[in-house]
């Protein structure tokens, strides 16, 4: 329900020791738990006096939100709802808003290995594993472009390829074309009229973005991604 990012939001407002306890129950996963567990998860997001309250007595005064079950507590339906009113705009954030739209691209891609990568990606976007999503954002267009390229462009490749470099071999499928470098790649695939130019660009943004991933990506990254770059990356063909 809740990541604990959001969890570290929603402790630090004026909230009351019930809201707070009830919503320590809706971090993800959401599952029975022990109230040893509990505070220290509440402890680690933010809520120091959660060492001083007693949770027990809190859930039990609950008005049926909470019930102790033989692995622990955990939140009832009613529990669960007042969870989501409370955290209502966490709830509502950018990435279950930017994912849904993102999946419901999927059946678009026809080639069976890229709607694998980019449903991937979308995964891992949603569980913020923001450098994975990145990374398997750029395989999956890359293996979209390559495909368009075999199945539509492969001779007008090969020839503004080999101008390029002498000693090009003419590709037959796309593992050929995986040996030409990523950058180049996107250069002869707007000499060709495959990209114009401002979507080249833009993929060469991601391109400079993908190879940042080891170090330098971040959840704010993700989110000022510009719109036409995660468009880009995978539909542009």
């Amino acid at each position: 329900m809740l990541p604990e990012d959001a969890l570290k939001d929603l402790l630090s407002q004026k909230l009351s020791d019930k809201e707070k306890a009830l919503i320590c129950l809706g971090v993800e996963p959401v599952k029975a738990r022990e109230i040893k567990q509990i505070a220290e998860i509440a402890y680690a997001s933010g809520w120091r006096q959660v060492k001083k309250k007693n949770l027990s007595l809190i859930y039990k005064r609950a008005q049926g939100m909470a019930v102790r079950t033989v692995k622990g507590w955990e939140l009832t339906s009613d529990g669960s709802r007042f969870v989501a009113k409370l955290a209502g705009p966490l709830m509502n954030s950018p990435i279950p808003m930017v994912a849904s739209s993102l999946r419901s691209h999927l059946v678009g891609i026809l080639n069976s290995d890229t709607q694998t990568f980019v449903e991937e990606a979308i995964v891992c976007f949603e569980t913020r594993q923001y450098r994975a999503a990145v990374v398997l954002s750029w395989v999956g267009a890359v293996s979209l472009l390559q495909n368009y390229v075999v199945n539509n462009k492969l001779n007008d490749f090969n020839i503004e390829a080999l101008k390029r470099d002498a000693k090009w071999k003419s590709a037959k499928n796309v593992d050929d074309l995986g040996l030409i470098k990523e950058d180049t790649f996107l250069d002869i695939l707007q000499a060709i009229s495959v990209l114009g130019k401002n979507v080249k660009q833009e993929l060469k943004k991601a391109l400079t973005l993908r190879n940042g991933c080891p170090t330098h990506i971040t959840s704010m990254t993700m989110f000022n991604l510009d719109p036409l770059l995660t468009a880009s990356l995978w539909f542009a063909a």
